[in-house]
């Protein structure tokens, strides 16, 4: 009787084979990333993935629009905007854009006129070499919106775009009627006191009860230059690992969005968000307390919201998103949207 091809190999050769089947799934997950993610290892094969741009994306959306403004500084800021009433400013977080926003732009564009925006060093806007401190950052939204012809508006921010609103509520009080901050308030000294190592055992490819937040990557993007060349054609890879990190559930963001903000990404202006904490820091402790009322919603961030709020303003209130990780906005819509629209639409 002829023998099958995995019998004829012998027991160190079916050991090999064994070996072999078994990270199947490990490089089939790992071509997942690298093909979904629209990149190639090689930058130099690198192509912006279909459908990706801002042109193409806001066809999706109906009733909305690209706009850009040039500020003072020679800032071009990107947005997108829709709907009417009261303004409403969305500022996205790392690694996203003003994409960050479309599950619930519609419905909140049926109550306010929105403008999801992309920050200094996203998407659309003008990523230069310097100005990444939060408070140069929220003067580029003020240059925007006094261009725009508003007197005053709301602002919602999830992550760095948090920072940048609760930056802009402080330095220009008479500019805002409401805020909104996602996860985090503004980098302080506390953010100077994280850890550089977990405790043992309390790291995960995951957040959960038993694996808490570890931003390991704050102190990696400090490193001027290195990431650049480390990451450099591997965003893709980069980019789903920290999404899938903070993500309850990974298909939250799906393989499409994830591929717009693999293909607007900058490294340079990411890292640079981060190297401006210490700034940030100091720039905080000038600050007076905010006196407009403020929402803080979270769900990784809700413990830290309940600490910092409290020391940085007067009229503010928390609540936890269940069932959601880091990125709230995308990961519970409905609920998140809702929040939205009844804090910005109450008296």
């Amino acid at each position: 009787m002829r023998k099958e091809p995995e019998q004829n190999i012998g027991r160190l050769g079916q050991k090999v084979l064994l070996k072999f089947k078994s990270a199947v799934p490990v490089l089939a997950n790992f071509a997942r990333i690298v093909l979904f993610s629209g990149l190639a290892l090689s930058s130099n094969s690198w192509a912006m993935p279909k459908g990706t741009s801002d042109a193409e994306l806001v066809k999706q959306l109906t009733g909305f629009k690209n706009g850009s403004v040039t500020t003072p500084d020679g800032i071009r800021i990107h947005y997108v905007d829709g709907g009417r009433g009261a303004p409403l400013i969305l500022l996205p977080g790392w690694p996203q854009t003003w994409w960050e926003y479309h599950k619930i732009m519609p419905e909140l564009a049926a109550h306010f006129h929105v403008l999801a925006v992309d920050i200094r060093g996203m998407g659309g806007s003008s990523k230069p070499q310097d100005g990444y401190d939060k408070k140069t950052m929220a003067r580029d939204i003020h240059a925007l919106i006094l261009q725009l012809g508003f007197r005053k508006v709301n602002i919602a921010g999830h992550d760095i775009g948090a920072m940048v609103g609760f930056a802009f509520a402080a330095n220009y009080p008479d500019s805002i009627q409401k805020l909104a901050l996602m996860e985090v308030v503004h980098p302080s000294e506390s953010t100077m006191r994280l850890p550089m190592l977990p405790a043992l055992g309390t790291f995960a490819a995951k957040i959960d009860e038993d694996h808490p937040f570890y931003p390991w990557w704050f102190a990696f993007h400090q490193v001027k230059g290195l990431p650049e060349k480390l990451i450099a054609g591997r965003e893709g890879i980069y980019i789903n690992f920290l999404l899938d990190y903070m993500t309850k559930d990974s298909a939250s963001i799906g393989e499409f969005d994830r591929n717009v903000y693999v293909a607007n990404w900058s490294i340079s202006s990411g890292n640079a968000w981060y190297q401006r904490f210490p700034q940030d820091v100091l720039d905080l402790k000038q600050y007076q307390t905010v006196k407009v009322p403020v929402l803080g919603l979270g769900s990784i961030g809700y413990e830290n919201l309940k600490l910092t709020l409290p020391q940085v303003a007067l009229n503010f209130k928390v609540v936890r998103i269940e069932n959601s990780g880091h990125y709230i906005v995308e990961e519970q819509p409905e609920t998140t949207a809702q929040h939205l629209i009844d804090f910005f639409g109450s008296p």
